[in-house]
């Protein structure tokens, strides 16, 4: 994957104009980049889509979006999804070029209560330790059957939001209750990252 200069000049432009530029930066925290790098490079080597219509739940300032814009996955649309106002903003700034061409779209609302308006192929959210068992099970029921699922979540209790993480890949696998394809660990300097590739 190889970042357009163009639109590393949206990231800047992103931080530059944010009202919490320290929030703003966390967005590009060596952990969070490398988290989103791995899940991407998984991508690529698994999804034969040439079309795919995606929905990044949990999408904040939608960092991953523009690293899977900028990766060799054929993307027809975006649609990042985070009940942050404050997100909406930086994450259409970040893919600025792909929002002026139509491609994506930043939408505030809680992901458990989203309605999909079009079946995504691939469905991702790399937030799952951000929200009760219940409403993960919730989000999880509302996805359509047919779609790529991919998830992310980790062992770093440290942070309040942190209010479900896992204690290894073999507790998300059973909290997430998938038809598993792939299932990997990332270690971190300070956690463990934990993904889950599959379907209902």
């Amino acid at each position: 994957m190889k970042i357009d200069i163009r639109d590393i000049k949206f990231w800047m432009d992103a931080i530059r104009n944010s009202t919490d530029r320290d929030r703003t930066l966390e967005s590009f925290w060596g952990g969070q980049l490398e988290s989103k790098s791995w899940l991407v490079e998984n991508l690529e080597r698994t999804n034969k889509l040439t079309n795919a219509n995606i929905v990044i739940h949990g999408g904040w300032n939608g960092v991953l979006a523009s690293m899977l814009f900028n990766s060799e996955i054929g993307i027809r649309k975006i649609v990042s999804v985070d009940k942050d106002p404050g997100c909406e903003e930086i994450a259409v700034t970040i893919n600025k070029r792909q929002e002026m061409e139509g491609r994506f779209i930043a939408v505030t609302k809680d992901m458990c209560k989203y309605e999909y308006d079009e079946h995504p192929d691939i469905i991702i959210n790399t937030s799952c330790e951000h929200i009760t068992q219940a409403q993960y099970n919730k989000w999880l029921q509302n996805i359509p059957k047919g779609c790529k699922i991919v998830l992310q979540s980790n062992d770093y209790w440290a942070l309040d939001e942190h209010i479900n993480c896992s204690k290894d890949l073999a507790d998300f696998e059973r909290k997430s209750r998938l038809n598993i394809t792939k299932s990997a660990e990332l270690e971190l300097p300070k956690y463990k990252r934990f993904m889950i590739i599959g379907s209902k």
